[in-house]
């Protein structure tokens, strides 16, 4: 496969009629089966921050991630044949994204890449909410405490919470009965805040 129909390209350089704001998901979906790499160029475009959200969740912002991202499409476009649109398009890809995620964390050495350090920058007061440094703080540090969750755990705080989806949808995408995603929400909730409560409480006695 010729791996440039996934990366990014201008808007302009696709025809007319793929950039057609009325042309249906299963029209392109059946150009780019046809070997129109427009089509499938245009499946990306729509999806790629979805793909990027989830991967990014799930890994942290790392090479590994960059890689599972391109893979993931590159996975769509060899299964083509294979997609029957009983899912959309996002939701498939999620699927891969997901399941690529899963391998990825499983090929690492270590459980958790990222160890929380007791001299961690500390969380802020809420009058500090509003200063947008402070914010971009507070938002790594949950980040960090995502990536201390085990893998089942983190695919669905970062489907449920981070990406938005329904507890249906993410049962669907990864395959489970929508009672063990809410378990796993309500483990992973109980595990986050015995994480960051000690970063939000540490020097204000």
């Amino acid at each position: 496969m010729d791996t440039r129909v996934v990366e990014a390209c201008p808007v302009y350089h696709l025809r007319p009629e793929i950039l057609a704001e009325n042309i249906s998901e299963k029209d392109l979906v059946q150009k780019a089966r046809n070997g129109d790499n427009d089509a499938f160029q245009r499946l990306v475009e729509q999806n790629e921050h979805r793909v990027a959200g989830t991967v990014i969740g799930m890994l942290g912002n790392c090479p590994e991630a960059d890689d599972v991202g391109q893979e993931t499409f590159i996975r769509f476009y060899r299964s083509l044949d294979k997609f029957r649109g009983d899912a959309s398009v996002g939701t498939y890809l999620t699927r891969i994204a997901i399941n690529l995620s899963l391998n990825e964390l499983k090929r690492r050495k270590r459980k958790n890449a990222l160890i929380f350090s007791r001299n961690e920058e500390k969380m802020e007061t809420a009058s500090d909410k509003n200063d947008p440094k402070k914010k971009k703080e507070l938002e790594e540090i949950v980040r960090l405490g995502i990536e201390k969750l085990d893998p089942k755990h983190r695919a669905v705080v970062v489907l449920r919470l981070m990406e938005g989806y329904s507890t249906n949808e993410t049962a669907e995408i990864l395959r489970l009965p929508a009672g063990t995603v809410l378990s796993r929400l309500a483990r992973a909730q109980k595990k986050l805040r015995e994480i960051l409560t000690p970063l939000y409480w540490e020097g204000e006695a």
